[in-house]
């Protein structure tokens, strides 16, 4: 159980974000959420976690391409809450093309969001775990932290770069009482995932089937979409006690994809 603990999980206002932000919950953990959206959907979604869960339940608008706003976002859930105990760096965005023609903004958004995000949030969240002496700090990376795949340049370099910043930071933290793990999942059945659908058609020229069944899931053995559910479940692990020696893992959850 998580009671008594703060979880700040960026990206949560839909997909796995969502999913772990409720599964904390469900522990017993005060949330913040955090991510783009419909305002009336996103107050809909934080009231069902106060009345599902019976926690407090928060939202933060930090942009996550703007360095103040993440830590002015860090320094709001401190101040509401009284700490921040766990953090969550989910928030992220794709996008599919050949090298030659990927735009140069796409490559600047991906890279702040997907990546340079996560180094702003630790970055003021780690005094506050150090002095408590307890953190748990979770980045969502993705198998293509661990392989990659064509046409993907941006997002592959950016989980890479998700890799190395876990690794560094567990290093860095590992005698106070915080963990710095990366959750790397495959293919989940999520908002982004499903947008990159047309796109993947586009480049490569494929239907909507191939695409699905010959480039998302033709990397997993198990020929199956990974659920948010079983990602909620390791993160809602990552953050208890009895994980307390795990810390700078890179933990893949893809069906078997970086096992090939």
């Amino acid at each position: 159980m998580l009671t008594g603990k703060v979880a700040l999980v960026t990206g949560s206002t839909s997909g796995i974000g969502l999913a772990l932000a409720r599964a904390y919950a469900a522990q017993g953990a005060d949330v913040a959420i955090n991510g783009l959206g419909d305002p009336a959907d996103i107050e809909r979604e934080r009231q069902a976690i106060e009345r599902d869960f019976k926690v407090r339940a928060h939202y933060a608008a930090a942009d996550m391409t703007k360095p103040a706003e993440i830590a002015s976002m860090v320094a709001e859930v401190e101040t509401s809450f009284g700490r921040l105990d766990i953090l969550v760096n989910n928030a992220g965005v794709q996008f599919v093309s050949p090298i030659e023609d990927f735009p140069i903004e796409k490559w600047d958004q991906i890279l702040a969001i997907n990546l340079s995000a996560a180094f702003h949030a630790i970055r003021a969240a780690v005094p506050g775990m150090k002095a408590r002496k307890w953190g748990r700090i979770l980045n969502t990376a993705s198998a293509h932290a661990l392989v990659a795949s064509p046409f993907k340049s941006a997002y592959v370099a950016a989980k890479h770069g998700i890799a190395g910043l876990t690794k560094t930071v567990a290093l860095e933290t590992a005698t106070f009482g915080v963990t710095v793990n990366a959750i790397c999942p495959g293919y989940v059945w999520t908002p982004l995932v499903e947008k990159q659908i047309p796109e993947t058609m586009a480049a490569r020229n494929l239907t909507r089937e191939q695409v699905i069944n010959d480039v998302l899931l033709h990397a997993q053995p198990t020929k199956a979409f990974v659920t948010v559910e079983e990602v909620a479940a390791l993160a809602v692990f990552l953050a208890s006690d009895s994980a307390k020696s795990i810390t700078g893992a890179l933990l893949p959850i893809d069906g078997g994809w970086t096992a090939q």
